[in-house]
């Protein structure tokens, strides 16, 4: 079993150089993997954050990285699937 970290809005925000607004609309617009929700709590997988920041710099079109971030979204459901 992968251990994976989860973390807040503030670290989101901090590691993307971007604040609240902008975050939800790259997520509304597929450029960031939505959140994992808990009781109200909203976190992300920190790694998933790290990946798309590395398309990012890596200079990968909006489109690239919404295909990455379809890959990851769809990893979460395979991840857990493998678990069960």
């Amino acid at each position: 079993m992968r251990l994976r970290r989860l973390i807040r809005l503030p670290e989101v925000t901090g590691a993307m150089a971007q604040g609240v607004t902008q975050t939800y609309a790259d997520i509304k617009s597929g450029l960031l993997p939505p959140p994992v929700k808990r009781g109200r709590s909203s976190m992300w997988p920190e790694d998933e954050i790290a990946l798309v920041n590395a398309a990012r710099i890596a200079g990968k079109s909006d489109d690239e990285i919404r295909r990455l971030v379809a890959f990851l979204v769809a990893a979460r459901a395979a991840d857990f699937t493998e678990q069960a």
